[in-house]
């Protein structure tokens, strides 16, 4: 079913007006909800624009129907920010996406969003650089990031993509200066998510360029349509507000309609023509040399970066048909080559193998160089291990139990946690435990320690380690780490190594393989998929978690 929506451009903060003019539309039009792109609240300069500012806060503004705007290119008030974060919402009705966001509306309409100005040599600012959603700059990784989203009905920037004019017939002023820079890395992210509508502002002018299709794929034979829309400052002689319906189940077109044209938009090309395994990121840097031989080497290759490394989502090659959710800092992921078979949890119906991983790339949580977003990404990891907890709670009917480990090498590439599901036998009966602290001992590791809730350091953790969590969702609420809001009791054990330790980076999976009977699926590579069942797995997933899914 069709949805009417309308679209702002910028506001700077002519609250009043342009919600007041909003009101008189939704009487007549009953949109399912508006978006405001550019800045909303303007520059803030003068005291009318501050008293518009409280009489929102207080009540004396109403928002008339579920509004969301993202970053301009100036930051947002103080008091705005203190709102957002106390409450998640400026006011009712009034909700921020973030600098990068994405959202799935009541009407499973899909948002994306990317706010700010793309971040450059010479805007080395401490706010410009600053961590964090209201931050008004953006990184090629942010960008890219977007990209696990796989496609959006709704695609929100404050600047252009770089290319958008090539092939069109429709006029723009003669005066470039007033032009929103175009930028390359949105032009892979449109071209990525193929959205049904890119909508900007151009403050100074209206453009809506002609509709533009996306090639077809092998798989896929249809052509999917964007249209590319930027808005005038609202209040302006220009044409500052769009209404349109959009279904978001409608079919892209297999035929071309007049006055379309080709995609003006280049991506960016690959730097590397093959994907690399998961652990095979990790074991080229691995300390153990694993028993194999090792050639004479000249010069210690570096560790890869951020558009290497399997983990990083600003990697052109990451196989982003694996990714289930996209939080603020993290996101959550299947793994590849999971450890259950899709049938071994038959309540499940997918393997439940699965990921948490930081946007940071950095070895260790601990190394992560900004506390702040130290902090929130730890939390956020928690999160996304709590929201999994409920998930396999309701699905097995408490039947199931969970393991989440996690090693910590100041030597690593790119840190993560992994998740599984275990039969709530083996963990009340202490088998999970044993199971781990008799390999160790096998392996001649150190011995684990069993660290209570009030001991944890958290992201704060230092030095190299493994790190267990083992959750039985009984009804006894008992010592916890963090999951405090999923009934039952956690513990968790820490294995202290030394930097120059050789450690086995599979023993978390070695170890339940053997404790689930699922020896033969030991080795990662003995358990891969096609990508038809990878997708399928994800699929099946997402559609679980979704419910219980924060981001």
């Amino acid at each position: 079913m069709a949805s009417k929506i309308v679209v702002l451009g910028a506001v700077n903060c002519q609250l009043q007006a342009a919600f007041t003019k909003l009101a008189k539309l939704q009487a007549k039009q009953n949109f399912a909800f508006a978006i405001i792109v550019g800045n909303l609240f303007g520059d803030c300069s003068t005291e009318a624009q501050l008293d518009e500012i409280s009489a929102l806060l207080n009540g004396n503004i109403g928002v008339p129907l579920p509004t969301y705007f993202s970053v301009g290119d100036l930051p947002l008030p103080t008091r705005i920010v203190e709102k957002i974060e106390a409450d998640d919402e400026v006011c009712p009705n009034l909700y921020f996406l973030g600098k990068r966001g994405t959202l799935k509306t009541s009407e499973g309409i899909r948002i994306a969003a990317l706010g700010g100005t793309v971040a450059t040599a010479d805007s080395k600012t401490p706010q410009n650089f600053a961590t964090g959603r209201f931050q008004t700059t953006y990184t090629e990784p942010d960008a890219r990031s977007l990209f696990g989203t796989h496609s959006a009905d709704i695609l929100i920037t404050n600047q252009w993509p770089k290319g958008i004019l090539t092939g069109s017939k429709v006029g723009t002023p003669k005066d470039e200066s007033v032009h929103p820079a175009q930028v390359q890395c949105l032009a892979d992210v449109c071209g990525t998510l193929k959205p049904k509508y890119h909508f900007t502002a151009s403050d100074a002018f209206f453009y809506e360029r002609e509709p533009f299709f996306h090639m077809p794929t092998e798989d896929n034979p249809a052509k999917p349509l964007t249209r590319f829309i930027s808005l005038a400052t609202f209040g302006s002689r220009q044409k500052s507000m769009y209404a349109f319906s959009l279904d978001p189940k409608a079919e892209p077109p297999l035929t071309i309609p007049a006055g379309v044209t080709a995609s003006p938009l280049s991506r960016t090309p690959a730097k590397r023509k093959g994907l690399p395994s998961q652990q095979e990121s990790f074991r080229r840097f691995a300390p153990a040399d694993e028993g194999r031989p090792r050639k004479r080497q000249r010069e210690k290759a570096p560790p890869p970066g951020p558009d290497q490394c399997f983990f990083c989502l600003s990697n052109p090659n990451i196989a982003t048909h694996l990714i289930t959710s996209i939080g603020e800092e993290s996101y959550l992921t299947t793994a590849k080559g999971p450890l259950p078979p899709t049938d071994f949890f038959s309540s499940l119906g997918f393997p439940g193998h699965m990921l948490i991983i930081p946007f940071t790339h950095s070895p260790t949580l601990n190394s992560i160089p900004e506390p702040g977003t130290r902090e929130t990404t730890y939390k956020e990891m928690q999160r996304y291990r709590s929201a999994l907890h409920k998930m396999v709670m309701d699905r097995s009917g408490g039947k199931l139990g969970a393991v989440t480990w996690e090693v910590s090498r100041s030597g690593g590439i790119h840190t993560h946690w992994q998740f599984l599901p275990v039969p709530i036998d083996m963990i009340r009966s202490g088998l999970v435990d044993a199971a781990f602290k008799v390999e160790a001992e096998n392996l001649k590791y150190p011995r684990f320690t069993t660290i209570a809730a009030s001991e944890s350091r958290g992201s704060e953790e230092a030095g190299d380690f493994f790190r267990l969590w083992v959750w039985n969702p009984s009804e006894k609420e008992g010592e916890s780490t963090e999951s405090h809001d999923v009934p039952g009791e956690e513990k968790m054990l820490m294995l202290e190594l030394s930097q120059d330790f050789r450690f086995d980076l599979q023993f978390g999976r070695r170890v339940m393989a053997k404790l689930l009977e699922l020896d033969k699926r030991m080795d990662w590579k003995d358990a891969t998929q096609t990508a038809e069942e990878e997708e399928a797995d994800a699929e099946a997933f997402k559609k679980a978690f979704e419910k219980y899914d924060f981001a």
